[in-house]
């Protein structure tokens, strides 16, 4: 048997849909498709505004340009994350401030971000992890009482609730990422959700070279007027017209995911030596965009499991390095930084196969070669 560690789920609708949009002769790059995506995404998350981009990295760097965050400006950050974090606010020369992580989300620690907070420190700026809601309630507490912009990085966590509101909705502003492996995908692209009308107005100039339009750019025969320095982050129709599709069964795949995940549960968390992705309490509700365990016995056993699944057909990886022992941070920028914690889970995680169509088959041959794999550790 040969497990990936995940596969898109798509179908016939997703075809027409991108069939109709190059059948139609016009319009690839821009019409109403991109619109309609937009305001789906906005409705399904109860916020004002939606702004789609080809990444969520193009979004993370238009946040930080729409803000004005520049050289002497901190922002403070996880390193327990994908690189496009950190890096977000080194695209306009501020400083990333890393804090470290809490065990039962992944995400910031609320405690130790309080000390990172200085008198230059401009935002904080959380993931989600793997779709699971971090302690953003606290986050956001944090940020309103010492005046600070709360940034979401959402990138992982469509559909993730915290007390029933959505994630993405509890931040100044939030980014989703619409890349191969997540909840809903359109190989690649991504957008900003936020309630602040200024700032949208600002991130659609970003968007498109800091120009102004008025209807569709190709067509419109008016003079046209650029208000700063923007790029071309903008996303084509074709790529929306597949999100549109997408987004409308993220409900079905989120469940089916969902299902996985609490499977998983139910059979691996009584293995001595590992523990299983649940959330702190009910108030979490988690997509299980990825799905991942701790093996507490570190890196060794960690990676003795990895190499045994391999051998198996089953795909795991271990998707975050702490990001500030990187060479761009350690050597290159010469930060010098304890996480305790984000060092010791990033030796004790791996990520199983997981994806909205993994069969019943699928699902008991990872559980069953992982009981083995302990079996033998014990004996």
């Amino acid at each position: 048997m040969d497990i990936p560690l995940f596969k898109i789920y798509w179908d016939e609708e997703d075809v027409r849909a991108v069939k109709e949009v190059i059948c139609s002769g016009m319009h690839w790059s821009s019409g109403d498709t991109i619109e309609e995506f937009e305001e789906k995404i906005a409705g399904y998350l109860d916020v004002e505004y939606c702004l789609v981009f080809n990444s969520g990295g193009t979004a993370l760097h238009s946040l930080m340009k729409a803000y004005g965050f520049g050289p002497g400006d901190e922002v403070i950050v996880p390193s327990f994350t994908f690189i496009a974090t950190p890096y977000a606010p080194m695209y306009v020369d501020a400083t990333p401030i890393f804090a470290d992580i809490e065990k039962e989300t992944f995400g910031l620690d609320p405690g130790d971000v309080i000390k990172k907070i200085t008198s230059k420190t401009k935002a904080i700026m959380p993931i989600h992890y793997g779709g699971m809601p971090c302690r953003i309630d606290e986050l956001k507490k944090i940020a309103d009482e010492h005046d600070l912009i709360l940034i979401e990085d959402a990138a992982e966590s469509f559909g993730a609730k915290l007390d029933g509101r959505s994630v993405g909705t509890f931040g100044h502003s939030a980014i989703f990422s619409f890349c191969h492996n997540k909840v809903f995908t359109t190989g690649e692209g991504g957008c900003v959700v936020t309630d602040d009308k200024a700032l949208y107005d600002e991130l659609r100039l970003i968007r498109s070279y800091g120009r102004v339009v008025n209807g569709d750019y190709f067509t419109n025969p008016e003079n046209l007027d650029y208000k700063g320095v923007g790029h071309n982050y903008r996303m084509s129709t074709i790529i929306a017209a597949l999100g549109l599709s997408q987004v409308n069964k993220v409900d079905k795949t989120t469940e089916l995911r969902r299902k996985s995940a609490e499977y998983f549960n139910r059979n691996l968390k009584n293995i001595d030596g590992i523990v299983v992705p649940t959330p702190p309490d009910d108030r979490y509700h988690a997509v299980y965009q990825m799905y991942t365990i701790r093996v507490l016995d570190g890196e060794d056993t960690r990676d003795d499991l990895m190499k045994f699944l391999k051998d198996q057909g089953i795909t795991t990886r271990i998707y975050f390095d702490p990001v500030h022992e990187y060479t761009v941070f350690k050597e290159y920028l010469e930060y010098d930084i304890e996480l305790d914690m984000t060092k010791e889970l990033s030796k004790q995680v791996v990520s199983l196969p997981l994806y909205p169509h993994l069969s019943k088959e699928e699902l008991d041959h990872i559980v069953n070669k992982i009981k083995e794999f302990f079996k033998r550790e014990r004996i």
